[in-house]
C-alpha cells in the first residue's frame, strides 16, 4: 500500500496527508493535483469504461482550502459508492456524508480558531462549494500566501465603479442580488453574476500599475 503522505504534505496540513492518502488507497482514487482553474476548485469524476474514480484538486490552493476541498470531492466520490446516480449531486445524501468524512478533521488540532468557526457554520448546511458560503471563502482567503498588488473584492467597491479582472476583461458593478452582484461586461454589454469576495483591480489601479511597468 503506497503513502502518499509526503507528497500530499505539500498541499495540505501534515497531520491531515495520512488520513487522505488512506482515502486514496482505500477507495483506489486516482487523486491528481491540477493546475489552476478559474471555475472550479475541484473535481470528482465517477467510474468510467474501465477508469478509476478520479480526483484533481487546484494547486494553488492555500493548505486549509485544499484539505476542505479534497474532503469535499471525497465525499461525492462515497456519496457515488452508496448510491450511484440515484441522488443529487449535492443533496442530502451528499450532505451527510461531507459532515460525516469532516467529523475527523474538525476534532484535531488542524484548523485556525477562526477556519474552525467558520466551518462549523458551514457545516449546518453545506453547499456545492465552499466559495457559495462567503464567511467560509473570506476566511480561507485570509490564509492565501500569494499577494497581488491592486487586489480588492467586488463587495469592495462602490456601485458603478469599473473594474479589472484576470485576463483584462473590464466590467462595472451594479447591483445586489440575494448573494452575488450583477456585473456588466463593458465591451459586450453583457451581464455576469460575481461572488461578493471575487478578486479584481479597480480600473484606476489597473492602469497606474500598468503605467509603472511601462516606465522605463
Amino acid at each position: 500500500m503506497a503513502d502518499f503522505s509526503k507528497q500530499l504534505s505539500k498541499y495540505m496540513p501534515a497531520s491531515a496527508a495520512p488520513i487522505i492518502s488512506t482515502w486514496i488507497n482505500d477507495t483506489g482514487c486516482q487523486f491528481r493535483i491540477a493546475r489552476a482553474r478559474r471555475t472550479k476548485l475541484g473535481d470528482y469524476r465517477a467510474p468510467f469504461r474501465g477508469q478509476p474514480h478520479r480526483i484533481s484538486i487546484n494547486h494553488d490552493l492555500n493548505s486549509y482550502a485544499f484539505l476542505i476541498t479534497t474532503i469535499h470531492e471525497f465525499a461525492h466520490l462515497h456519496t457515488w459508492q452508496r448510491y450511484k446516480n440515484s441522488v443529487k449531486p449535492h443533496g442530502v445524501e451528499w450532505k451527510s456524508t461531507y459532515k460525516e468524512l469532516m467529523s475527523p478533521f474538525l476534532q484535531l488540532a488542524i484548523f485556525p480558531a477562526d477556519i474552525l468557526a467558520a466551518i462549523s457554520r458551514y457545516m449546518d448546511n453545506p453547499a456545492a462549494s465552499s466559495c457559495t458560503d462567503v464567511q467560509l471563502y473570506r476566511t480561507l482567503k485570509g490564509y492565501d500566501k500569494q499577494v497581488v498588488t491592486g487586489l480588492t473584492t467586488v463587495e469592495d467597491i462602490e456601485e458603478n465603479s469599473i473594474f479589472v479582472v484576470r485576463g483584462g476583461r473590464v466590467f462595472q458593478k451594479k447591483e445586489k442580488l440575494r448573494k452575488r452582484y450583477k456585473c456588466l461586461e463593458l465591451s459586450t454589454n453583457k451581464l455576469y453574476l460575481f461572488h461578493p469576495v471575487a478578486e479584481v483591480v479597480r480600473l484606476t489601479e489597473y492602469n497606474s500599475i500598468n503605467s509603472k511597468k511601462q516606465q522605463p
